[in-house]
């Protein structure tokens, strides 16, 4: 260990009246439908699509009846094939008898939930071409999947028949919030048009669609103005490739009726696919709720099992060495994975570094190179942003800075600016040529590759360094319990993150938003580097005034791992503030952990004990304990 002197949603209703008439239709309440005018062709099946509440000459023309199960009174005409294969349906399921047809008009009104529900199983079920099961689910709920109106339109932008389309949004107009939506509307579905014409080579009623309907709207002149453009192309292939548009068919009037759906509240006609979308929701909570997921995330349902709750094993989380490398000779203080995760560097204070090779397939390492010298021992290791290059660091007392060339194994640069000198830290500009490098008695450099001096900042009394990926500032902790920005193309510098005790070390993820402090007497620290405020304090490590280095790890970056002087690692969700894991094998400080970044999976600790630790899931998953660990945690 190192003594430190720093010791010192949903679419929104359109009010509860209209929600009413909107949602569904009660059978045994006989709630009336908005009159229609709608022709048996109209009623006719769209992708199933059917009202559960045909058309009838009768006074209660717009409810429906249930009489011994089967739809009574003066049924539409289209929807005569359907009620023939309902009622033999129902006959086969005892559905036709009158005790059950009694019992639905004496059952308890649905609640909006379960009316939401249905719509949601039959829109999905729709999806799955069981139109004949839809039929049957919305008669004996006495819902309607949606509005008479939306069912008509959605047929006519399907079938490209925009005339009648434009005339459907008449009749939607007063169910729509917006009186703005319906121009929005109207704009979209002559575009298709405009588009289709021309695909067809009617570009004389192309341009009359162009000069007549869409320029008058005065809506979006810009696209107006892009869409002319498309008149000049050659070939239909040229358009859509210009217009970036499937061609006319069934997939561009798809995309186009979800646009649509955007303006129609939810009652008149459901977002399409929702009740995917709210299973693919529910299932990424319960991913992000899990404390040892790891992996990267599947949108795709067919994943996973909708039938159980989502829960990863402990077994499964790097909570188990793996290897215990012990080629070092003494105190190892420092480890960290090349940016590709091929290789582990790893310093200690025998005076030399060791570069292990990562084997792919069994996550095993294996010593490649030892790369010798180093009269004061390495606390500090950095690789290039190619991984071309490694510099190594001393601690306090160490004036000189080793830069190796990693493929041949030689000495790049060895640079020394003056004996009184502490280099201690060094961090990588972006651009893999340039990088920064001081310590604790007031020197900061900029260095090249050949370590000439580029710029300097005097009076920076550096303990550790960061560059960000804009190029130009570098965050620095000092003496005086503070990290700060310096840039170096202006030469300005400002403070980021003041804390009450020394900053013995921290890190910076890949999005350049959080910091991870390893703070004297106070353990890890995050920071959020936009807002500069303290996020979480992580509890459980022991830290006193010796160096420990955290680090961001897993995939996503979603967990966060310190060694401690207890002689163990501890591992957090970056949520929690409590640890998930707390890893025993070392026997005195671990000074340093590293997570591989491209292995979610592996993880590196060195300890004074001279070991080094290779952390990862259990050898062998037993599936049986996987299970009654799962249970236990329900229980």
């Amino acid at each position: 260990m190192q003594a430190n002197g720093a010791g010192g949603g949903g679419g929104g209703g359109g009010g509860q009246g209209q929600t009413q008439e909107l949602a569904c239709l009660s059978a045994q309440n006989g709630e009336s439908s908005p009159s229609s005018s709608s022709s048996a062709g109209d009623l006719a099946h769209a992708n199933g699509l059917l009202p559960s509440a045909p058309s009838a000459a009768s006074n209660n023309s717009n409810s429906l009846n249930v009489n011994n199960g089967v739809p009574g009174g003066a049924a539409a005409a289209a929807s005569a094939t359907v009620a023939a294969a309902s009622a033999t349906t129902a006959a086969s399921s005892s559905l036709a008898t009158p005790e059950l047809g009694s019992s639905l008009k004496k059952k308890k009104r649905l609640s909006q939930s379960d009316e939401d529900v249905i719509r949601l199983i039959g829109q999905h079920l729709n999806g799955l071409g069981l139109n004949q099961t839809v039929d049957l689910l919305m008669q004996e709920s006495g819902c309607r999947l949606e509005h008479p109106s939306a069912t008509k339109f959605r047929n006519h932008v399907m079938e490209g028949d925009w005339d009648k389309a434009e005339n459907d949004l008449n009749e939607l107009k007063p169910l729509v919030h917006s009186p703005h939506a319906i121009v929005r509307m109207k704009f979209l579905l002559l575009q298709q048009k405009y588009l289709e014409y021309l695909e067809d080579g009617k570009v004389l009623e192309a341009l009359q669609v162009l000069r007549c309907e869409l320029t008058p709207l005065k809506y979006n002149t810009e696209r107006i103005h892009v869409l002319s453009g498309y008149l000049m192309c050659s070939h239909a292939e040229d358009l859509r490739a210009k217009a970036e548009w499937e061609g006319k068919g069934t997939a561009s009037r798809s995309k186009l009726l979800d646009k649509l759906q955007t303006y129609l509240p939810p009652s008149v006609m459901l977002p399409p696919r929702r009740l995917q979308t709210l299973l693919r929701q529910a299932v990424e909570l319960q991913r992000d709720r899990c404390l040892y997921h790891n992996t990267k995330l599947d949108s795709n349902l067919d994943s996973v099992s909708l039938l159980i709750d989502h829960v990863c094993s402990r077994r499964q989380f790097p909570c188990y060495t793996q290897q215990i490398l012990t080629e070092h000779c003494n105190e190892v203080w420092f480890c960290k994975f090349s940016n590709d995760g091929t290789k582990l560097a790893t310093g200690s204070k025998d005076t030399t570094v060791i570069i292990w090779q990562v084997d792919p397939d069994t996550h095993l390492l294996k010593l490649l190179k030892t790369l010798e010298g180093h009269a004061y021992g390495v606390s500090y290791i950095a690789w290039s942003p190619d991984d071309n290059y490694l510099v190594a660091c001393g601690p306090d007392d160490c004036s000189e800075l080793w830069l190796w060339n990693v493929q041949t194994g030689e000495l790049r640069t060895k640079m020394s600016q003056s004996h009184e000198d502490s280099l201690t830290s060094v961090a990588w500009n972006p651009d893999g040529k340039r990088f920064v490098t001081g310590g604790q008695r007031g020197q900061f450099y900029q260095c090249d590759l050949d370590g000439n001096l580029l710029d300097s900042w005097e009076g920076v009394r550096v303990q550790c360094l960061w560059c960000l990926s804009d190029g130009k500032t570098v965050l620095a902790s000092d003496t005086h319990q503070r990290i700060r920005g310096y840039n170096f193309e202006d030469l300005t510098d400002r403070n980021i993150v003041q804390e009450d005790h020394p900053i013995m070390s921290f890190t910076i993820s890949k999005n350049g938003r959080l910091a991870l402090l390893n703070v004297a007497t106070q353990g890890v620290h995050l920071w959020d580097l936009q807002d500069r405020v303290l996020v979480r304090k992580y509890q459980g490590v022991t830290q006193g005034f010796y160096t420990i280095h955290s680090c961001f790890g897993g995939h996503n970056e979603d967990f966060i791992a310190s060694g401690s002087e207890d002689h163990k690692v501890y591992i957090w969700h970056k949520r929690s503030e409590l640890p998930i894991a707390e890893l025993t094998g070392h026997t005195r400080t671990v000074n340093c952990v590293s997570w591989n970044p491209q292995i979610p999976s592996m993880m590196a600790s060195a300890s004074d004990d001279g070991t080094v630790r290779i952390w990862g899931p259990a050898p062998f998953i037993d599936h049986q304990n996987i299970e009654e660990e799962c249970s236990s945690m329900d229980s």
